[in-house]
């Protein structure tokens, strides 16, 4: 079909060269990454055949709705591979791929904001086009770009870069899943396991670390180092998908409770995970789709900061919110936590006492089961509980001892109260 002259396409194509050149002004201007191209005149060349390169394309493509060719494809993916090899970040390459769709879109905009709104139908067919080739364009870039990756990372780098890209959205998590042979499911239970001393990331602790990922199929990173010390480390694993995840699932279910129906990948995961680490960990989950990974992980890890810290054994469990509700309110209420902590205070003068409160509500007020984990009598219980009791004016057994008196063991374990 021939394109008639002063149509959409003949315009785009001879404001070509300019719009190339205004793209690699913004990328110099925009992404830090990227200011090298102000004085690199080499560089500056290649970005510019580049955007002029995809723009000619884009208009010998489009009024036809003909699709990218395999050379084109192999062409884009060599743009990933220079930028990759060049030491470009995955937000620098996702800024870098948000810009070129907006000013596209910008162009096509001026362009018929210049012809007072005519060309509708040319507008459209360009749209058609733009979406899925886009698509696969970006598709072909990070393919290139992860290339890259594959030979100067290590497994256990490019298994936390993977992290990294699902917990911001990136789409090149695809790639990079595909490069570590992870499959991505329709949900996740972001783990978070906070440490108050962060472990020495020796050439040990990552050996057993990357062990432990080949062995469960799960993406790892380590969060941000702490000013105090303290550490964690994020792990997401898969939440069980298909039909047999949707016959477990009761009508109505609260998302935040959906971990407990896996409780043997998610509790087995946590105690391998632990060991490793070697130290007091307390964890803390939240489950969601890909979309929303970013708020699960922040979610996650305030429930992390609310959970008690417990040495690797069958006593460490991740935590849900339902688990720690209450003490993720009193965090925020000043007044509240300095009330409680008064009470736990007072439990201090007290033999093991708090130690023995987190027993009996660990195993729902059974007196037997808590004196049996305890490796003490029953009568020694009874007597703890009643000292309990006489220092606090609180029955631990009842309603109203198990909403404080679980509080105040869990904060106090927690370690906010230092």
């Amino acid at each position: 079909m021939l394109v008639s002259v002063g149509s959409l396409f003949v315009e785009l194509a001879r404001q070509a060269s300019a719009n190339a050149r205004r793209e690699v002004e913004v990328y110099a201007r925009e992404i830090p990454e990227l200011g090298f191209l102000e004085k690199d005149s080499r560089a500056r060349a290649r970005t510019l055949e580049h955007a002029l390169w995809l723009r000619e394309r884009t208009v010998d493509l489009s009024p036809q709705n003909n699709e990218l060719t395999d050379g084109d494809l192999d062409y884009i993916a060599s743009m990933g591979e220079l930028r990759a090899g060049a030491g470009m970040s995955l937000d620098a390459r996702q800024r870098v791929l948000g810009l070129h769709a907006a000013l596209m879109l910008r162009e096509i905009n001026e362009v018929t904001e210049a012809q007072r709104g005519g060309g509708l139908e040319e507008v459209m067919r360009f749209m058609n086009w733009f979406a899925p080739q886009g698509e696969r364009g970006i598709g072909a870039y990070c393919q290139g770009f992860v290339r890259v990756l594959r030979r100067r990372m290590r497994y256990v780098e490019q298994v936390a870069l993977l992290t990294r890209s699902l917990l911001n959205g990136d789409p090149i998590a695809a790639e990079l899943a595909a490069a570590v042979d992870m499959e991505l499911p329709d949900c996740w239970v972001v783990t978070v396991f906070r440490m108050p001393v962060r472990p020495a990331t020796d050439r040990f602790l990552e050996n057993e670390i990357e062990t432990l990922v080949r062995s469960h199929q799960v993406p790892v990173m380590w969060g941000p180092e702490n000013g105090d010390g303290s550490g964690e480390l994020i792990v997401l694993v898969p939440l069980i998908s298909g039909p047999a995840r949707a016959e477990s699932v009761p009508p109505h279910a609260v998302s935040e409770l959906l971990p407990d129906l896996a409780p043997d990948h998610v509790s087995d995961l946590v105690q391998d995970f632990a060991l490793a680490l070697g130290r007091p960990c307390a964890v803390g989950t939240a489950t969601a789709p890909p979309p929303e990974l970013a708020d699960a992980l922040d979610r996650a890890r305030r429930i992390s900061r609310a959970a008690p810290l417990r040495r690797a054994s069958a006593r460490l469990r991740p935590h849900t919110l339902a688990d720690v509700f209450v003490e993720l309110t009193v965090v925020d209420v000043p007044f509240v936590d300095a009330w409680l902590c008064d009470v736990a205070r007072r439990l201090d003068s007290g033999p093991d006492l708090l130690v023995t409160l987190d027993a009996y509500y660990r195993h729902d007020m059974h007196r037997g089961t808590t004196a049996t984990a305890l490796n003490v009598h029953t009568r020694t219980l009874d007597y703890r509980l009643r000292r309990v009791r006489e220092l606090t004016g609180i029955d631990p057994g009842s309603t109203r001892g198990v909403r404080t008196l679980s509080a105040v063991v869990t904060r106090r374990l927690s370690g906010a109260w230092r």
